[in-house]
């Protein structure tokens, strides 16, 4: 499946790397697992009554979960536009910009922003349409911002933003 390379802001949104991964997964259910489970399925057919045979019942259900992943990725990459974060600059925050914020406490935080597929909180990935993406989008180094938490109400300020390769 081939990325349409497009200009930021746009509705999904992703990055080249986080449009890999979901290609590499979906080549891996289509081509190994698949395959794989439905031998398995075959086999455990061969020996027999399937209302009691375990294997086949599992492997009729794993082939389900993976036809409906199939089906889930294949509907995300029709959608998603991929924008490389690299080929973007400036003091303004964009899809892709790494972040560093300041709170009220003077406490700093460096934050990525890039896709709903790709938000991984472990390492300070956010998604640009969660409450502190939609805040900080469009703001520039200096802006106060402020949006909503579960934990409350916070502002922060715009230290600094940059852009570089998802990876």
């Amino acid at each position: 499946m081939r990325a349409r390379i497009i200009h930021p802001g746009m509705a999904s949104t992703i990055t080249p790397a986080g449009h890999k991964k979901i290609v590499d997964e979906y080549d891996w259910l289509i081509n190994k697992e698949r395959p794989r489970i439905t031998a398995e399925v075959s086999h455990a057919a061969s020996l027999g009554d399937r209302s009691e045979n375990s294997e086949y019942i599992y492997g009729k259900q794993r082939l389900r979960e993976i036809d409906r992943r199939l089906r889930f990725l294949k509907s995300r990459l029709e959608v998603l536009q991929v924008v490389d974060p690299s080929t973007l600059s400036g003091d303004r925050v964009l899809f892709g910009a790494t972040v560093e914020i300041e709170d009220e406490e003077g406490h700093t935080q460096r934050w990525t922003i890039r896709g709903e597929d790709e938000v991984d909180l472990e390492h300070k990935v956010v998604s640009y349409v969660s409450p502190i993406g939609r805040a900080l989008m469009g703001r520039a180094v200096g802006d106060d911002v402020t949006f909503e938490t579960p934990g409350g109400r916070r502002e922060v300020t715009i230290l600094s933003v940059s852009f570089r390769a998802a990876g």
